[in-house]
């Protein structure tokens, strides 16, 4: 048995009718270079001699009665790949705008709990070009569960099941396989006491290692001088942050990787995911002036940062910390936003490396993680005060060389990501073989006319392009703690006290 984190296990709390939390991804595959297109039976049979490499894939979750614990992954003694595989072929709706519907509904639907958490759609009789009828292709329509994986490690996983040659390999028969016998209930309880009982030397530990980082911050960087561009509950009411539904649309746009490179050595100083957060924050500044938002005050992301490459625990699950970054929205030239990003970035590190998210919610368990989120919803929090952030955006570096399945090349790839009660809008970038695409998740009941965002994301860089050619060299580059003058400690502390007040007051009465 392996038990899940409370990291992974909050992605399963969190899920609801609304809020299915799995990743997603579609992706287009060239077949036109094959002697005959690929057949689904041969598809599966390839990748039934590929399970071996992913073993989540045959692995389900055993919960403990009563939740007095984390749920644990065990092989499935019941396991058939059949159930995690459908065939659909689009005949002559062929389009792409007909498998992004149909991968919109798809991914609209949580998967079961009675089996391991992925299933994948094999969409035949795809045309790659809408006016050219030659261009045969096939697409993957693939669904993950957050519990199992996070965004980084789902690119690992596409890598490991695809191919790196364009001629097509033998399929080879599976590997042998027999499941674990499944735990008795009694070992499962036997096992939940004991990690009951460990939990006052878990708290003890990571309470040591919170003051430790603390400690350390207030050292480094004298925490109370330190001037930050987000405090707690400063991002702004956006049209992204109301109550969800189950609908999902999902718009993409892509760009050369080439260009992004050109903006980051004409400004210097600013990374390459600077850009990149440059260009998804100029696309959200013309979304929001083209529809009556507002854009006095700088929408605030939450990018989650990958940990795997410090930290080789284990092949999936989730291991990454998060930062909150204020995007700038509110400064008109969209050149120098991108190095107000990249300082404002510099400015969090050392709440991004005091503790790592994994960490953190051992602190705070996932059952209270979840409770948290629904009073968050129930009281619409995000309606009546100012939300946390905004929108979640994360980047995912993926191969720059081509993938292939039997012989066909992978040519496009989208992907989602789960989007939360009061969080409308989740952008995902994924770089592969020199092209940047950035997806967005939305809620179309939330973000409305959301396929404007494509054309946005193409004008913001030939904007962001054209001033960097004005641009003065030193300019962004002096002191910018002006920013904001309260601290992260002070607003804590403003917030504590209010509701503290609020206690006595209630107790008074």
């Amino acid at each position: 048995m392996r038990q899940l984190s409370e990291l992974d296990a909050s992605f399963l709390y969190l899920e609801s009718e609304t809020t299915p939390m799995h990743i997603g991804g579609i992706y287009l595959f060239d077949a036109s270079e094959r002697e005959k297109p690929l057949a689904f039976s041969t598809f599966v049979a390839y990748l039934r001699s590929r399970l071996h490499v992913v073993p989540v894939f045959r692995q389900r979750l055993k919960e403990i009665p009563l939740r007095l614990g984390r749920p644990y992954w065990i092989d499935d003694p019941n396991f058939s790949i059949e159930r995690h595989l459908a065939y659909v072929n689009l005949g002559e709706h062929g389009r792409r705008s007909s498998l992004m519907s149909l991968a919109s509904r798809i991914l609209e639907e949580p998967l079961k709990r009675d089996r391991p958490l992925w299933h994948i759609t094999f969409v035949d009789g795809f045309k790659l070009d809408d006016n050219n009828p030659q261009s045969d292709g096939f697409a993957l329509i693939v669904k993950l569960h957050h519990a199992a994986i996070d965004a980084f490690s789902g690119e690992e996983i596409i890598g490991k099941l695809l191919e790196y040659t364009p001629e097509p390999r033998a399929i080879s028969a599976p590997r042998p396989w027999q499941p674990r016998p499944e735990p008795s209930e009694e070992r499962v309880m036997i096992q939940a006491g004991a990690n009951i009982l460990r939990t006052p030397l878990q708290m003890t530990a990571l309470a040591v290692n919170a003051a430790e980082a603390t400690a350390r911050g207030l050292i480094q960087r004298q925490l109370r001088k330190l001037p930050l561009p987000l405090p707690l509950f400063s991002a702004p009411h956006s049209p992204f942050n109301r109550q969800i539904t189950a609908n999902r649309q999902i718009v993409a746009a892509c760009v050369d990787l080439s260009r992004l490179k050109d903006i980051k050595a004409t400004l210097g100083d600013v990374t390459l995911n600077d850009v990149v957060l440059g260009v998804c924050a100029e696309a959200l500044r013309r979304y929001l002036n083209d529809h009556s938002g507002c854009t006095e005050k700088s929408l605030v992301a939450m990018t989650p940062i990958s940990v795997r490459s410090s930290s080789l625990r284990r092949a999936t699950g989730n291991q990454m910390s998060a930062m909150l970054l204020d995007l700038a929205t509110n400064e008109p030239d969209p050149a120098l936003r991108i190095r107000r990003i990249h300082w404002n970035a510099v400015a969090s590190e050392p709440y991004r490396e005091a503790i790592a998210a994994d960490r953190l919610t051992e602190l705070l368990p996932s059952t209270m993680l979840a409770l948290s989120a629904r009073l968050y919803t129930e009281l619409q929090i995000a309606q009546r005060y100012q939300p946390v952030f905004n929108l979640p955006i994360t980047n995912v570096p993926g191969p720059q060389v081509p993938l292939y399945l039997q012989g066909a090349r992978l040519v496009q790839q989208y992907n989602t990501a789960p989007l939360f009660d009061s969080m409308g809008l989740v952008i995902v970038a994924v770089s592969y073989e020199g092209k940047l695409t950035l997806n967005f998740s939305t809620c179309p009941d939330v973000v409305a006319d959301a396929d404007a965002l494509a054309g946005y994301v193409l004008d913001s860089l030939h904007a962001i392009e054209a001033a960097t050619l004005t641009l003065e060299p030193d300019a962004g580059l002096d002191d910018q703690a002006a920013t904001s003058g309260q601290t992260l400690a002070d607003e804590a502390m403003a917030v504590l006290e209010g509701v503290l007040k609020k206690v006595l007051r209630r107790l008074r009465a």
